[in-house]
């Protein structure tokens, strides 16, 4: 009987317990949606918040819930837009791929120093110790924050010391674009593949005295693009990348060379026998001197000359015109222009 007392006392108090757990579980019981692991799964894990969620945690909850769209989570692309989209008995709407894009290419080439930064290797400690090194006060200070805040290995500072992105690493997330101190960071559509590489407000011969590649303000690139996806504020070029553009006479119009155009080879255009030498293709073409010809006769292209704009293409009425790819030309820096090889 000494023995059997404690066995049953514990016996009880464990069934009591026992039945207290049962009726809490059922009582206090949350019920976790299945898709939201499953949806978790499929994320890429970057927990970058790019969504608009805390991490891929809170977009998978969000999405489960009908409180998140299956695209958005911009590193996972089209194929995690459309994994998401089955798991939630929808369809995905996927849009264009982002890229970021810095906008400064004035390194220790172009730019002038006013003082000499030997501090911590971060951009926001420059900022600290008199708002950084260069005399331009909108320019990449090329110390890396953007750096460690990628992700994806989407960045780096070059050998001229400013940061630059490589499109197909970048995920378009946006970590970068809140890290840069001075918010010469943005996101465009990865289809274009032009943008101004300057973020300085002066104008003129002022921003020369210290950047031969600073925008001066000209409005060249606003003239040169009719379609009017180039407006002016603040003194600098704002491009609409809404619009069917694809600004490669801006590019080639501005005399200052801060635009940036991520296409290696252009394609030049390339006039066939059936040319009866109208001469429209010239009258529209925005760089003088690149078609030739006769009334009347063929013309002829300089392939030195030709930007591969196509806007002679539209102007053809005899479709005549076809843009040749461009993988028989290389890049000279001298002149920045591409060759016949």
């Amino acid at each position: 009987m000494e023995i059997l007392i404690p066995i049953l006392v514990l016996g009880l108090v464990g069934l009591f317990f026992g039945l207290g757990l049962g009726i809490a579980s059922k009582k206090l019981h949350v019920f976790v949606d299945p898709k939201i692991s499953r949806i978790q799964e499929t994320l890429p894990g970057a927990n970058c918040g790019a969504c608009g969620f805390p991490g891929c945690g809170g977009f998978a909850k969000a999405a489960a819930e009908g409180k998140a769209a299956a695209n958005a989570c911009t590193p996972g692309g089209e194929k995690i837009a459309h994994a998401v989209a089955d798991i939630m008995g929808v369809s995905a709407s996927v849009s264009d791929p982002l890229m970021a894009v810095v906008h400064c290419k004035g390194g220790q080439k172009e730019a002038l120093e006013r003082s000499i930064y030997d501090g911590i290797k971060d951009c926001h400690a420059a900022i600290l110790i008199g708002n950084g090194s260069k005399v331009c006060l909108d320019g990449c200070l090329g110390l890396g924050s953007c750096v460690k805040a990628c992700l994806f290995d989407a960045l780096s500072v070059n050998e001229n010391d400013v940061a630059v992105v490589n499109p197909e690493k970048c995920s378009g997330c946006g970590k970068c674009v809140t890290a840069c101190p001075r918010n010469i960071i943005s996101i465009i559509p990865q289809v274009h593949k032009i943008f101004l590489a300057c973020s300085n407000h002066d104008k003129g011969a002022k921003i020369k005295k210290y950047c031969s590649v600073g925008c001066t303000a000209c409005t060249l690139c606003i003239k040169a693009t009719p379609s009017g996806t180039i407006t002016i504020e603040k003194n600098l070029p704002v491009l609409d990348y809404s619009k069917d553009e694809n600004f490669i006479t801006a590019n080639a119009k501005c005399p200052s060379k801060c635009f940036v155009d991520l296409v290696k080879a252009r394609p030049r255009a390339n006039i066939d026998t059936k040319c009866v030498g109208c001469g429209e293709c010239v009258k529209l073409c925005p760089i003088a001197g690149t078609i030739k010809g006769e009334q009347d006769k063929r013309h002829v292209i300089d392939k030195d000359k030709c930007i591969g704009c196509g806007i002679c293409l539209n102007a053809c009425s005899k479709r005549a015109i076809a843009l040749w790819g461009g993988l028989g030309y290389e890049s000279v820096e001298n002149n920045s222009r591409l060759r016949n090889t």
